[in-house]
């Protein structure tokens, strides 16, 4: 509990500022004029305000403004910026007020993150998506928005104990979908590594405590093995003349966390929970060169893994990353993992765009950093103007790695990983892309769906008979070629617009329905199609018949409200129909059976994405146009996307505790293969456990074995029963639940 003390807070509040010039180090008597002027302006501005926590509001744009300094490494301007970041926001003062005092370029900025202040306030999917599209628009305006951005919402998620579960979590969904991506992609690691570790410790709050114990525990034992490996490595180094640094370093809470999920091992066999960085003080002109040379200073001692090499000093990654990346054996038989850098790609690394700049500028040099802003800017300005495919385009491009492919004249492009020949000859030019009818790759020919692999040279082959078509959008990654297609595919529906239109209208009339805008868009949203031409083109081919305007117009005379169920869901998987109830109450539900005296009953629906059960932590979720809660698990990244991009409003819910009731629960099983294993697996869950099972299926192969089964359970503790039953059987490895 925070308690006021006006003499403490003063001294507290001029150690933060002494705190950021100390870590900022001002050369320039003119800009630390200025940043003084602008931290007693924000001072003055929040003299009255409070944060949630009960502390001072100033203590927030003082943050801000130390980890844009401090982590981030950005100048007197984004300092400046980051002081007064609220200010317009939330006090009197005015764009004008700003320009007036600092100047353009700081007017501009703070302008900037104040229009994407509240983005995430709203609850429509096209509002989500078109501010979506606004904090990108900020890249090709002055990228420092989305640092500053970045560096606010990193001391948002340092404070968040202070709010309620709801918020902490809208806000943990947010911050996985959007900011750790931006800061990957910028080249942060260490801002992106801890936003989603904080994220991590709110949704999954028992697993962020299981690692981090396990970290503590191990660490003593971690050191003393570091020690005793790198000492060989650091004598060479010394002997031959390297000016160096040599550490560890601790792989993320939220990275462990992910390869035990995708290796499906437990955190004990993670080997690589830690990396070994050297860093060395070597002059652009030959860094790459030495860092070659302590690559084999240190194969001296250890034995590399070949197919673990990573060279992204020769072609640094899109975020600007540069670095020699080794696996070796140690004489303990663990794989080691090494990290070969210049002091110059550890800057870049540590404090991505921001030293980029710096480098860029004193260096005269172009990165595969700036072709990614570049390509960004490329996907904003494109015509398409369906903004949903937008954000699931930007958002892929987000995490996708990359390959570097040639021309037939050995010109380098750059594509996202699974690109085919059509991304390739879209990235050449649009008119290729719209003829492309194969390709020779490595001199073999290749069809257009052929997925291009690293290094490959392509020619593209063409043919004047050709014609873009729909199913083409199923065999691309790029933004460019996604757009040629639906532009073309577009043109060449809107051929069957009209006939398609009258047609339409005339069922309508048939059916007794007014043939208006609104009751065609409810008819559109039915059917899931993206946009009026699709509608009409397929009533012109016959995708839609009048029975489907009969089943819309039953519906809307047995409701009241034209309210046509479409037969899938957004996702294209069937829809999970529950006749139960969700009872409302004034802060939290319960799901299942029971009586509604006194609660409003809404319909709810199991989300089939992660398969909610009894015992797991849930969130409702619901949707503006839609009456039916849907159910999720807090962890589910689908949830995390309704949340941040589509708008949907969070209902924190309990299951209610009814035995009747069973849901379905999967498990996946490992081991070696043996006579009778399969009977003991169903004898554990059908007669010992009592469980009904829904399917079974187990392969086995070269003495292995795996499997998927499926049955039915009250809640988790029935689902941890069966785990804990079959791991102990002979043969066995690992049983882990399937979402």
């Amino acid at each position: 509990m925070y308690h006021p003390d006006a003499e403490v807070e003063k001294q507290e509040i001029i150690k933060r500022y002494r705190n950021l010039l100390r870590l900022w180090k001002p050369r320039n008597p003119v800009d630390r004029k200025v940043v003084r002027k602008a931290f007693k302006m924000a001072l003055e501005a929040h003299k009255d305000m409070r944060r949630k926590t009960g502390e001072p509001y100033i203590y927030h744009p003082l943050s801000v403004a130390t980890i844009a300094a401090g982590e981030i490494g950005l100048g007197a301007t984004s300092i400046i910026c980051a002081l007064l970041h609220d200010v317009v926001e939330d006090t009197e003062y005015t764009i004008e007020d700003i320009r007036g005092l600092f100047g353009d370029r700081v007017a501009t900025i703070i302008d900037g993150l104040t229009k994407i202040k509240g983005i995430f306030d709203q609850h429509t999917a096209s509002i989500h998506a078109e501010n979506f599209k606004k904090i990108l628009l900020t890249l090709s305006d002055d990228v420092r928005v989305i640092l500053i951005k970045l560096a606010d919402r990193l001391h948002n998620m340092r404070t968040l104990d202070a709010l309620s579960h709801e918020k902490q979590l809208k806000i943990s969904s947010e911050t996985i979908y959007l900011y750790a991506p931006l800061a990957h992609r910028l080249g942060l690691h260490a801002i992106k590594s801890e936003l989603e570790d904080l994220a991590l410790k709110y949704t999954e709050s028992g697993v962020y405590e299981t690692i981090s114990r396990k970290l503590k525990e191990s660490a003593r034992s971690r050191t003393r093995f570091v020690n005793k490996f790198i000492y060989p490595i650091k004598k060479a180094l010394t002997e031959k003349g390297f000016k160096f640094e040599i550490h560890d370093r601790e792989k993320s809470i939220a990275a462990i966390w992910l390869k035990m999920q995708k290796k499906e091992v437990p955190f004990e066999e993670i080997y690589d929970i830690f990396a070994v960085r050297i860093v060395i003080d070597s002059p652009p002109e030959t860094e790459k060169s030495d860092c070659w040379k302590v690559y084999s200073a240190i194969t001296d001692f250890y034995r590399p893994n070949m197919a673990r090499l990573r060279d992204w000093i020769s072609i640094p990654k899109a975020n600007g990353y540069e670095a020699l990346h080794i696996t070796v054996m140690s004489h303990t038989g663990q794989w080691v993992e090494i990290q070969i850098r210049s002091r110059r790609m550890d800057e870049i690394a540590e404090k991505g765009y921001a030293a980029h700049w710096k480098y860029k500028e004193s260096m005269n040099m172009n990165s595969r950093l700036d072709n990614w802003l570049d390509r960004i800017k490329e996907m904003i300005e494109s015509p398409d103007a369906d903004a949903l495919s937008f954000i699931d385009d930007v958002k892929g491009f987000f995490f996708l790695d990359e390959i570097s492919v040639f021309t037939p004249q050995g010109e380098l492009r750059t594509l996202p990983a699974k690109s085919t020949v059509l991304d390739f000859a879209y990235a050449i030019h649009s008119e290729l892309g719209d003829t492309c009818i194969g390709a020779k790759v490595d001199k073999k020919l290749a069809p257009i769906t052929h997925v291009l692999k690293n290094g490959q040279q392509v020619e593209i082959i063409t043919s004047s008979k050709q014609s873009p078509k729909e199913d083409w959008l199923g065999h691309v990654m790029t933004t460019r070629a996604k757009t040629s297609i639906k532009l073309a595919v577009r043109a060449e529906k809107k051929k069957f617009a009209k006939p398609g239109k009258e047609l339409l209208g005339k069922w309508f009339e048939q059916m007794g329905l007014d043939f208006s805008n609104s009751n065609v868009k409810k008819f559109l949203e039915a059917g899931q199609l993206s946009s009026i031409v699709d509608l009409y083109h397929a009533v012109s081919v016959g995708t839609i018949t009048l029975r489907d305007v009969k089943l819309f117009a039953a519906r809307n005379v047995k409701t009241g409200r034209l309210n046509y169920v479409a037969r899938t869901s957004a996702d294209g998987s069937p829809t999970i129909q529950n006749n139960r109830n969700i009872h409302t109450e004034s802060k939290s539900s319960e799901v299942g059976h029971g009586e509604t005296t006194g609660k409003s009953a809404l319909d709810y629906t199991v989300a089939p994405c992660c398969n909610p059960i009894p015992g797991d932590e849930v969130i409702g979720l619901v949707a503006s146009d839609v009456a039916a809660m849907q159910i999720h698990r807090t962890k589910c990244l689908k949830a995390q996307e309704l949340m941040t991009v589509h708008g949907c409003k969070m209902l924190r819910v309990n299951w209610a505790n009814h035995e009747s009731i069973s849901y379905v629960a999967e498990i996946k099983v490992i081991g070696i293969d043996r006579q009778g294993l399969s009977n003991e697996i169903s004898r554990i869950i059908s007669n010992d456990l009592n469980l009904n099972i829904k399917s079974f299926h187990i392969d086995a192969e070269n003495g292995l074995t795996e499997g998927a089964i499926a049955f039915f359970v009250k809640n988790t503790a029935d689902l941890n029963d069966v785990i804990d039953n079959l791991n102990i059987v002979e043969g066995i490895t690992h049983v882990t639940r399937v979402n």
